[in-house]
């Protein structure tokens, strides 16, 4: 049997994709010619569903992930279109996303779509899946969250096309037994985070970096930022529902300084700057000519585009950013000696350090004012972070004895 043809991916960024209400989409209809019947169709729906969603930069791109796999197995391995996919069919994807073929898997992200003569063409290196940070030589794993991922977005299309008209039923609610695709665990599972000195290492390596080049200031107030404020990385970046910039950060009557944000499902909050943060701030300040604090409504953007004028609009570069920086830290932990607490932070991610600054601040703040200041939807979520008992439970382990004494 011969092994499918690798997938172009269909879907670009929310700044280049075409608005799929206005105008019927055309711009991919030549990769669908040898698709099912009722493939643009297909491609029509999902376009306008995951149009509608470009008010939330993090929901679009996780979104677009899935339903991007799903149609991709849909034309190319079960040969049919959406209108015809049932139950079974929903399960046997499960199952064929736990174990893509290999030409589908990449070692790396890179970009769906360049630029070529004008245009934006498919990129050839672009891969639907892609193998974890740093497991290049490990076989691509499926996690629960990955599965559960699946299962929401399929079932949040499957209804929205319901709607639409296009779809009877939904083939995602007529599983009843998920449970044989998801584990259930006894406890929460630990929070990603870096140790102390894994963060002590960053913090110095972006220091380090701001003194050797000005343009790494930007570098240390992005690390300064995700650690002591909890920021997501998409709250970092200009999207269409916020353009982050210096007026964020406000004084209120008693001289306190907050800084005002737009996260997760749209939600705006204000989160308590704390004296490092604001020195930080004032850092970052004056190696860009501007005075140590800002004014009322100030509009400079709060990340800077290394050339050119406005705010960083790619979470990509904040990403490649901060792990430049984290790739140093390694380094530096290597040659003094720490080999396998540098082995350990080639898996961190920028999320990590939001996880981390979380983690630091609960042992000492009051849970409800971390939880604020995060944007944490309930206290559980917060307490997800209070590891106290799962120290104590080790430390009463660690004696245990196999062999009687």
């Amino acid at each position: 049997m011969s092994s499918p043809k690798t997938p172009a991916p269909f879907f670009d960024t929310l700044e280049e994709m075409a608005n799929p209400y206005k105008n019927r989409i055309t711009s991919v209809e030549h990769l669908l010619n040898d698709e099912p019947a009722n493939a643009i169709d297909d491609y029509q729906y999902a376009s306008e569903f995951l149009y509608s969603y470009r008010g939330s930069p993090d929901t679009f791109s996780t979104y677009r992930r899935e339903i991007e796999h799903f149609l991709h197995w849909c034309w190319l391995i079960a040969k049919k279109s959406l209108k015809s996919c049932r139950r079974e069919d929903i399960e046997a994807y499960v199952e064929f996303a736990k174990n893509p073929p290999k030409s589908w898997i990449g070692d790396k992200n890179v970009s769906r779509f360049v630029d070529k003569g004008g245009e934006r063409v498919p990129n050839p290196e672009w891969r639907p899946y892609v193998l974890q940070k740093n497991t290049t030589q490990a076989p691509y794993f499926l996690s629960q969250s990955g599965i559960q991922s699946i299962f929401a977005v399929l079932s949040s299309f499957c209804n929205f096309l319901i709607q639409e008209e296009y779809l009877e039923f939904n083939p995602v609610a007529q599983i009843r037994q998920k449970g044989k695709f998801l584990r259930k665990t006894q406890s929460s599972k630990p929070i990603r985070r870096l140790s102390q000195l894994q963060w002590t290492y960053v913090l110095e390596t972006a220091e380090k970096m701001a003194q050797k080049e000005q343009l790494h200031e930007r570098t240390l107030f992005i690390m300064n930022a995700l650690f002591g404020m909890y920021l997501r990385i998409s709250e970092l970046v200009d999207t269409e529902r916020w353009t982050p910039k210096m007026g964020d950060f406000e004084r209120d009557l008693e001289g306190n300084w907050w800084f005002r944000t737009v996260g997760k499902g749209n939600k705006e909050r204000q989160i308590s700057v704390s004296d490092s943060m604001l020195e930080a701030l004032k850092r970052y300040r004056r190696a860009r000519g501007l005075s140590d604090l800002p004014s009322p409504g100030e509009y400079t953007p709060l990340v800077h585009k290394a050339r050119g004028q406005g705010g960083i609009a790619s979470t990509r570069q904040i990403r490649g950013i901060v792990q430049a920086c984290f790739d140093q830290a390694e380094i530096s932990m290597r040659n003094d000696g720490f080999v396998e607490e540098a082995t350990q932070l080639t898996a961190a991610t920028v999320h990590w350090l939001r996880h981390t600054g979380i983690s630091e601040d609960v042992k000492h703040r009051p849970r409800e004012h971390v939880r604020d200041d995060a944007g944490h939807g309930s206290s559980a979520i917060t307490d997800r972070y209070i590891d106290v008992e799962l120290g104590e439970r080790h430390a009463s382990a660690r004696k245990k004895l196999i062999k009687p004494d």
